[in-house]
């Protein structure tokens, strides 16, 4: 602490929202919030997935956290959460927008179900501006928040499908690279409307987590990347949640943090 008493990273007794926090990155990001102090409402499609976690969280971080089932391509389930947590808590701090993924079998564009594609940007994209509408609002009624929404490098670069190829995977859709660059000019344009009401929006941009793939999918985006592997689950991303969360970024909105250890750069 300095002279002023600045605590960049204080943010204990706040309340965060992780919409998808119950796996993942999700769950990553609820943890480091929770590791700084903050209570927490957490969601998944799943109540149950969403409980479990929140078991785990409270008895790891002595925090409170509230979960909840939530499919937020459904506008007034949004809302009714939204209003839920301000019941519990009379106010929200921190939005963290992650719900998303693929939905539908793996397919190529010429392929790919119309329905599929419906529903993948209601979900990664349609679902995190009615979370941003429904939590922004609490937000600028106290004049203070944080949004931070998780986009994808996805959003930002075209993939080499050679990659996935070579080691039988199915290739990432191309609505979900439009859902993910949808988030980013989302981002940039909610925090042209929301910051001058108190509210910073920023979004993260992350890479390529190892989870599992193929041992040559592995090799060959390490390969790819400047740091030479792939991110790894606890540890890579809760950093940059944490200093968008805290009062270390009261000065940044409307920006995309690239978390990728360098992939979206090297040509």
């Amino acid at each position: 602490m300095n002279d002023k008493g600045f605590q960049p990273y204080d943010i204990s007794g706040r309340v965060a929202v992780i919409i998808g926090g119950a796996r993942d990155l999700g769950f990553d990001m609820a943890e480091a919030l929770a590791e700084a102090g903050c209570d927490l409402a957490i969601t998944s499609r799943s109540h149950e997935s969403a409980e479990v976690a929140a078991g785990k969280l409270r008895s790891g971080y002595g925090v409170e956290v509230m979960s909840g089932g939530l499919d937020i391509r459904n506008h007034q389930k949004v809302v009714d959460f939204a209003e839920k947590i301000r019941e519990w808590k009379g106010n929200v701090d921190i939005l963290v927008n992650n719900a998303g993924g693929n939905v539908g079998s793996p397919a190529t564009l010429f392929e790919r179900d119309p329905e599929h594609i419906r529903q993948l940007i209601d979900t990664n994209l349609t679902g995190v501006l009615f979370c941003c509408q429904a939590f922004g609002k609490i937000m600028a009624e106290r004049g203070t928040g944080s949004i931070i929404n998780i986009a994808s490098i996805a959003g930002l670069v075209g993939r080499d499908r050679r990659m996935y190829s070579n080691s039988d995977m199915g290739g990432q859709p191309i609505d979900y690279a439009a859902a993910k660059a949808g988030v980013i000019g989302m981002t940039m344009d909610l925090a042209g409307f929301l910051t001058p009401m108190g509210v910073r929006v920023n979004c993260i941009s992350p890479g390529g987590f190892e989870r599992g793939q193929p041992e040559a999918f592995i090799r060959d985006y390490s390969d790819a990347t400047p740091m030479g592997r792939m991110g790894r689950d606890g540890i890579d991303l809760k950093g940059t949640v944490l200093y968008l969360a805290a009062p270390a970024s009261d000065y940044v909105t409307g920006q995309n943090i690239v978390v990728d250890g360098g992939f979206s750069i090297w040509k």
